[in-house]
C-alpha cells in the first residue's frame, strides 16, 4: 500500500492525575530524521519512543512534541521569583526606552509575556510512575497510528495522481504513431527536393538504399516498446509492493531515458511537441515520487 511521507498525528491519554499529549508531523526525507521535544521527566523513555517511531514511520523528517498537564489536587504551581524579577527588570527597561508608557495594559502584557518564558513556571512533580509511563507510551502509539492512517490516506491521493500522469505519457506516445509513419514520407521527400534544388545527379536505387539506412537510425520502435514496459512496471510496483518510493523513482528515471531518446530521434516538430508534454508529466511524477514512503 502506497503511503505519503507527509503526515500528522495527535493523541491524548489521561490518568487520574495527569494528561499527556503527543503530536507528530512529518515531511519527506531520504532517511528517518527524528526530532523529539519532550519534558525532561520523560527523557529516560526516549530510546523506547524513538524505537516505536522508527518502526511505524520508517522514513521522513519527523517532529514529535510531547507535553503533559497535571490535573486534580496535585496540580500545584511554583514560580521562579529570581528569574521572574530578572525578566521584569529587562522588560521594564526596554519599555521605558521605547516610549510605550506605563499603563496598566503595558504592565499586563509584560507580566503575560514573562509567565510564558521558559522555566518561570514549574509544576510539582514526582518521579514517573508505572501508570504514567504506560500512559506516555500509549499516547505515543496512538499518535503514531493516527499519523500512519493520515499517510495512507494521502498516499492513496498521491498514487492516483501519479498513475493518471503515467496514463497521459502513454497517451502522448500513442499520438506519436501516426506522426511517425508520416514522418518517413516527409524525410524522403525532403532529401529528394534538396538534391533537386542543388542540381545534384544521383542514382535512384543508391539513394533509396541510403535513405533506408538513414531512416533505420531514426526508428523509435524500441523506445516506444521499452517506454510501455516501464509504464506497466510502474503500475505493477505501485499496486503490489510496500515502501516503493525509491523503486518508483528508479522506474521514472528509466522512463525518462526512453523519452529523451525518442525526442533525439524524432526529427519532427509535432513529435517533439509530444515529447515535451511527456517530459512535463514525467517531471511532475519525479517530484511526487519524492514524497512516497
Amino acid at each position: 500500500m502506497i503511503k505519503s511521507m507527509t503526515g500528522f498525528g495527535k493523541a491524548e491519554v489521561c490518568t487520574e492525575n495527569i494528561k499527556i499529549t503527543v503530536e507528530t508531523r512529518s515531511l519527506n526525507g531520504k532517511q528517518l530524521d527524528l526530532s523529539v521535544k519532550m519534558p525532561s521527566r520523560y527523557r529516560p523513555f526516549e530510546y523506547d519512543i524513538r524505537s516505536r517511531v522508527n518502526k511505524v514511520l520508517q522514513r521522513g523528517k519527523v517532529d514529535m512534541f510531547i507535553s503533559y498537564e497535571l490535573i486534580g489536587e496535585q496540580n500545584s504551581v511554583n514560580i521562579n521569583e529570581p528569574l521572574f524579577n530578572a525578566y521584569a527588570q529587562r522588560f521594564m527597561a526596554l519599555t521605558a526606552g521605547s516610549g510605550l508608557g506605563s499603563s496598566s495594559e503595558v504592565y499586563g502584557a509584560i507580566v503575560t509575556s514573562i509567565m510564558r518564558m521558559p522555566d518561570v513556571i514549574s509544576q510539582d512533580q514526582d518521579a514517573v510512575g508505572e501508570e504514567e509511563q504506560k500512559a506516555l507510551l500509549e499516547a505515543v502509539d496512538k499518535a503514531l497510528a493516527a499519523h500512519d492512517a493520515f499517510r495512507t490516506q494521502e498516499g492513496a491521493v498521491l498514487i492516483a495522481d501519479l498513475l493518471g500522469r503515467v496514463d497521459k505519457i502513454q497517451g502522448y506516445k500513442q499520438q506519436v504513431i501516426p506522426l511517425e509513419k508520416a514522418r518517413t514520407v516527409t524525410i524522403k521527400q525532403r532529401i529528394v527536393d534538396h538534391l533537386e534544388q542543388v542540381g545534384v545527379q544521383y542514382d535512384a536505387n543508391r539513394l533509396e538504399q541510403e535513405m533506408i539506412f538513414y531512416i533505420e537510425k531514426l526508428d523509435i520502435t524500441e523506445e516506444k516498446v521499452r517506454l510501455d514496459k516501464h509504464c506497466d512496471y510502474f503500475r505493477e510496483v505501485a499496486a503490489e509492493e510496500e515502501n516503493v518510493g525509491r523503486k518508483l523513482g528508479f522506474v521514472a528515471q528509466e522512463m525518462g531515458r526512453e523519452i529523451n531518446t525518442l525526442g533525439s530521434k524524432a526529427n519532427d516538430s509535432e513529435i517533439q511537441i509530444l515529447v515535451v508534454k511527456m517530459k512535463d508529466e514525467l517531471e511532475k511524477i519525479k517530484e511526487q515520487v519524492l514524497n512516497i514512503l
